[in-house]
Parts: C-alpha cells; structure tokens; sequence
C-alpha cells in the first residue's frame, strides 16, 4: 500500500519559522513532525510518495530512497494549484490503491487502519464549530454526498481533515476548481461519489500543526498519536 503526503507549502501561518526549513519538517521533541508521522503509519504501508516544494530538499536529505522499513519517492510541485492539483502530479506513480494524508496533521494509527478497510473513504472529525473547515455531508448508508464550504454550517458537523483512501479511477474524473487557480480533492471526489460509494470513516481524534500555538501543544500530546 501507498501512501501520498503534499508537503509543497511554506506554511505561513507558522511566521519566521519556517523561514529556513519546511513546515512538515519543524521538529517536535526534536524530530521532524514527518518523522513522527511515517514512524506511526500502519505496517500495511511500505511506500511513501513525498509531494516537496518549498525547501523540499532538507526533506529528500533527512528521509533518503527509505526510512522506517518504507521505501520513499518524490514528486515536485513547482506550482501551488491545491490539493487535487498536487495529486494529479503523481498519478504515474501510484498504483491501484492508496492513500493521501496531509503533511502537517496528525492521526490516531488505527483511525489510518480503519479507513484502509475501504475501496474508497474519507476521514472526518466530529466538530463543534465548522467555520474554520470544510464540512462533510454524507447519506442514510454513511456515504459521501457533498463538501460543504467553510462557515456555511452552524452547529455540529463533520469537519474533512484531510485523510482519503482512494483508486486510479480518482483521475478520470475532471479536477473541480475551488478559486485562486487552485483544484480540490475533496471536491473531485465528490463526483467520483456520484458512481462509487465513497465511506465517511469518524475519526477518534485528530490534530492540525498549523500555527506555532499548535506546534507547542504537539510537544505535549505527541505521544497519544504514535503509540
């Protein structure tokens, strides 16, 4: 099994920290947040597909040709043109089955185990306030139907945080453009749902390193997404 991981961003919100090294690669308890997360994976994975960019080169440097009993590839995105974009980069290296994680959040082990049981699934968090992401809505049967935008829900929801399982089908279909030149996955694959059941999987737990605040509490809660 595959594994994709964009990691292209400079990752602003994090400030002068990232000023000479990738946001993924900000250390945590003094190892790299993508350190952290390729050593949590399930053993099912034993490939992982690096989408680099900005400073990508530190991230070649630290992880090589394998790291963790994984053998790891590259892609480049000279081009910021979203997360759908960033996947069509590699679609001459997947195979038929594989998964796509963002670079910078961090996921409970067997939530990544459960979502391997699927064809095709998507994880979602149980969320109080769903101004700040995007929004699931799924069927009776638990399936996929919409990605709503940010701020359009009130009250609790299923917020997309950023964990597919997927198939090479994922390419036939048209990327869908969410503005500013840039093309969504989730969006995408919301028309791929319209001819293929695509799970909503519940995560357990899940957290975002998005700005330096977050990155300090992952010094304190590490432990409970690697064990």
């Amino acid at each position: 099994m595959q594994i994709v991981i964009p990691t292209a961003g400079r990752g602003t919100r994090m400030k002068n920290l990232t000023d000479n090294v990738p946001k993924n690669m900000l250390l945590i308890k003094g190892k790299p947040i993508l350190a952290w997360k390729l050593e949590a994976l399930p053993t099912e994975i034993d490939e992982v597909i690096f989408i680099i960019g900005y400073l990508g080169q530190q991230i070649k440097d630290y992880f090589g040709n394998s790291y963790d009993g994984k053998k790891i590839s590259y892609s480049v995105q000279e081009k910021l043109n979203g997360s759908g974009g960033a996947l069509h980069l590699v679609k001459g290296l997947v195979e038929n089955d594989f998964l796509v994680m963002n670079g910078d959040d961090l996921y409970l082990k067997k939530d990544v185990e459960n979502i391997l049981k699927y064809d095709l699934a998507m994880l979602g968090l149980e969320i109080n306030a769903s101004d700040k992401f995007g929004v699931i809505s799924f069927d009776e049967n638990g399936n996929l139907k919409e990605i709503i935008e940010k701020g359009k829900v009130v009250g609790s929801a299923l917020a997309n945080v950023g964990l597919y399982k997927l198939n090479k089908k994922f390419f036939d279909y048209p990327l869908v453009p969410i503005g500013n030149e840039e093309f969504g996955l989730p969006q995408t694959l919301v028309l791929m749902a319209k001819e293929f059941p695509v799970h909503v999987e519940k995560a357990t737990d899940w957290f975002a390193i998005g700005d330096p605040e977050q990155l300090e509490k992952a010094q304190e809660i590490i432990d409970k997404f690697t064990n």
